[in-house]
């Protein structure tokens, strides 16, 4: 039996265009599966439950906040990606190749899982020990993609605040959930049918 050498482990830089499919979805999933582990833990290590955090609101007034501001964002990034050269607010290509050909369902349960994931770490454990500010400085820092450009940064930014202030406004961890599962899935389907009329 071969030992295992670790000096022989290589780590190179690669572009999104020379990632399979399989590897690109593996890539997010597996980072998905990982935020959300230490959502979980950082909430249990606060001595908070992570059953109670998800607890849906009796009302429906999380919907109307979480929708509202999904339309916001998404009016104002597509104001901006209509006058905004696209090499500025270019991402590397990775939202193209996550949505370009997948199909409809799948970019459902993409976003969906996203949502879910990302805002049980960065709502429900990390804005709780930090505040929104902190909260999302280090998001936009996380979505490393768009640090090539203060555009696309600026607009992270400014949209996990948004994300932060409507979960104070409302108390409850949906409506960051419910708004960042929209404004995935409409870029996303805007992503996959604009790239089919080519």
């Amino acid at each position: 039996m071969r030992k295992f050498d670790i000096r022989k482990i290589k780590i190179r830089q690669v572009t999104v265009d020379q990632l399979t499919d399989k590897m690109l979805l593996t890539n997010l999933y597996a980072t998905q599966a990982l935020t959300l582990i230490i959502g979980i833990v950082w909430v249990l290590l606060q001595g908070r439950n992570v059953f109670e955090l998800l607890i849906l609101p009796m009302n429906s007034n999380f919907a109307l906040w979480g929708a509202g501001f999904a339309a916001l964002v998404l009016l104002i990034d597509l104001g901006i990606s209509r006058y905004v050269p696209d090499e500025a607010a270019d991402d590397g290509g990775v939202n193209d190749r996550i949505f370009r050909n997948r199909p409809i369902w799948h970019i459902i349960v993409i976003s969906f899982v996203v949502s879910i994931c990302e805002e049980l770490l960065f709502r429900g454990a990390l804005q709780f020990a930090i505040g929104p500010y902190w909260t999302s400085i280090i998001f936009a820092a996380i979505h490393v993609r768009y640090l090539r450009h203060w555009i696309p940064t600026g607009l992270v930014f400014s949209i996990s605040y948004g994300l932060g202030w409507i979960m104070i406004q409302t108390g409850t961890l949906w409506a960051p959930i419910l708004a960042h599962f929209l404004i995935d899935l409409i870029m996303g389907f805007i992503i996959r049918f604009r790239r089919e009329e080519k």
